[in-house]
């Protein structure tokens, strides 16, 4: 995923759970084809949202342990309300299970006390060294962005100073590091 679709973190206990939020601004590219007359976040970016979220809890909960932490299944997606422009989507995510491999997270996301979308997802997590020549550079690459972009997201925890970031739309994620480092 190229974009980043995570305003802030507002909450987290690594490894069980985590509270974020997306603000959808007007000025978001895909709005323009997500309906012109009617401006919407997409379902599908939703659920990323959602996916994202769920990967920061399980990276933290594991001090960044694997690279790559992607989605593998999304199951019983029930969508509600609308995210329109000047909204905040309010994303929640709870780990149920995890083995060696894959974590099963309980998911939802709210636009104020209405439910905007529901799901059980399955993250993956693994590591580029253990799948193509020349991965461990890449997963060094990886946790260093992820390392950054944690900072952004929620700097009381990253240890930086607290700032506004408003708008997060371009951070850096593992497939763009993927592609940059000449993947």
């Amino acid at each position: 995923m190229r974009f980043t679709l995570l305003d802030r973190v507002l909450s987290i206990e690594p490894g069980k759970s985590i509270t974020a939020i997306k603000t959808l601004s007007l000025a978001e590219e895909y709005l323009a084809d997500h309906f012109p007359r009617f401006p919407v976040m997409p379902g599908v970016l939703m659920l990323e949202s959602m996916t994202q979220a769920a990967a920061w809890t399980i990276r933290l909960g594991e001090d960044f342990a694997h690279s790559m932490v992607v989605l593998r299944a999304a199951r019983n997606v029930k969508y509600g309300a609308f995210v329109e422009p000047g909204r905040v989507l309010t994303v929640t995510a709870q780990i149920l299970s995890q083995d060696e491999k894959t974590t099963t997270i309980k998911a939802s996301g709210t636009v104020g006390d209405r439910t905007s979308l529901t799901a059980r997802l399955v993250l993956e997590r693994y590591n580029m060294a253990d799948r193509v020549p020349h991965g461990a550079a890449l997963d060094i690459r990886v946790r260093s962005e992820m390392r950054k972009l944690w900072a952004l997201l929620y700097p009381a925890r990253a240890g930086a100073q607290q700032k506004s970031v408003p708008y997060m739309s371009q951070g850096v994620t593992p497939a763009a590091a993927f592609a940059n480092a000449g993947g």
